[in-house]
């Protein structure tokens, strides 16, 4: 009995040392060394989130910091390298988290950008019970102001970063974030109008926990969204509640927008979503349609597990090429944003 047990804790071992291993091959990498914080972040008066930090670095990066299921090729907790660097803000889609555009991260910070990804409280792999509440996408935005005003006045390089040069990524519920953050506003009435006859996600997900947006006249979430006067371009994809959000509101935007659409995308339907904020920017968005893309082909390519449901694409769909150049088109746009 001894000799077996000692066969079966040496193949765990063995198939343990195998797994690190092949997560160490296919950790993230970028051209240039890249820092890495994971931090506990807080605001004045705010609880606190957790939020992962990319950084340029003079530091030796190594395939050793696990994120979440992705492993990363950076030198944790190096240095910062560089001043006056960009800041980009990362707003993750529901029930997401810091990881979920890690590879994103990784090459705008190889590009020299600070990325800062906060994890959103009661909406993230973890906790989804502020979903059930009417305030949740009052409450993402503000968590996203948080992000910026830690990074801005408490983080440990927040002298390298220059205030003026902030921009702004968010995908499916993070891209509603962004863009009520630069003062787009939604009206909310609108979620219980189009949800009565509608079974697109947004709209299952809400029906599931009750919520009391699918009310027609929601009091509690009559406030607008203020805009964010320190974030200077966004970047989203596949957003969500598209059909809540008001053409006025998108018609007034004055900074650089980049819109990405997957056109198999099922969970946000174009003509809902993607098309109204593509119609109110008109000709000041920059639009990319993605060929054979779903939902969740914008999330950070899946190396060696992950959840089905998630890291499945359709047939003939190359998620890792397709990052390769949508990461490289999104790090070009705010290159060009925020340029000094």
């Amino acid at each position: 009995m001894l000799k077996w047990t000692k066969r079966i804790c040496l193949t765990l071992a063995l198939l343990t040392v195998a797994l690190l291993a092949a997560m160490a091959a296919s950790a993230l990498r970028s051209e240039r060394p890249v820092g890495f914080q994971l931090i506990r972040a807080q605001a004045a008066g705010a609880a606190p989130f957790a939020m992962a930090v990319w950084y340029p670095t003079s530091a030796m990066p190594r395939p050793t910091t696990l994120l979440g299921l992705t492993m990363l090729n950076v030198a944790a907790l190096g240095p910062v390298e560089g001043n006056k660097l960009p800041l980009v803000v990362i707003s993750h889609g529901n029930a997401g988290g810091p990881g979920s555009h890690a590879d994103l991260a990784m090459a705008l910070a190889g590009a020299g950008f600070v990325v800062a990804a906060p994890m959103h409280n009661g909406d993230n792999y973890t906790d989804q019970s502020a979903i059930a509440s009417a305030s949740f996408i009052h409450d993402r935005q503000r968590q996203l102001r948080e992000a910026v005003d830690v990074m801005l006045s408490a983080w440990s390089g927040r002298a390298q970063i220059d205030p003026g040069r902030v921009g702004a990524y968010g995908f499916s519920a993070g891209a509603l974030t962004v863009l009520t953050a630069i003062g787009v506003q939604a009206d909310l009435r609108e979620v219980g109008r189009h949800c009565a006859s509608s079974n697109e996600f947004a709209c299952e997900m809400l029906r599931k926990v009750k919520s009391p947006l699918l009310a027609f006249e929601p009091a509690s979430i009559s406030s607008p969204f203020a805009a964010d006067a320190r974030i200077k371009a966004v970047a989203v994809s596949a957003p969500g509640v598209g059909f809540a959000l008001t053409r006025a509101s998108l018609a007034s935007v004055r900074i650089p927008v980049q819109l990405w659409h997957g056109a198999a995308d099922t969970s946000v339907p174009y003509e809902t979503n993607a098309k109204i904020v593509r119609d109110g920017l008109g000709v000041r968005g920059e639009f990319h349609e993605v060929p054979n893309a779903g939902h969740f082909a914008f999330l950070t390519p899946c190396a060696l597990i992950g959840p089905p449901a998630l890291c499945s694409d359709p047939p003939g769909f190359d998620r890792t090429a397709f990052h390769a150049y949508m990461n490289a088109k999104v790090m070009a746009f705010f290159k060009h944003a925020l340029q000094d």
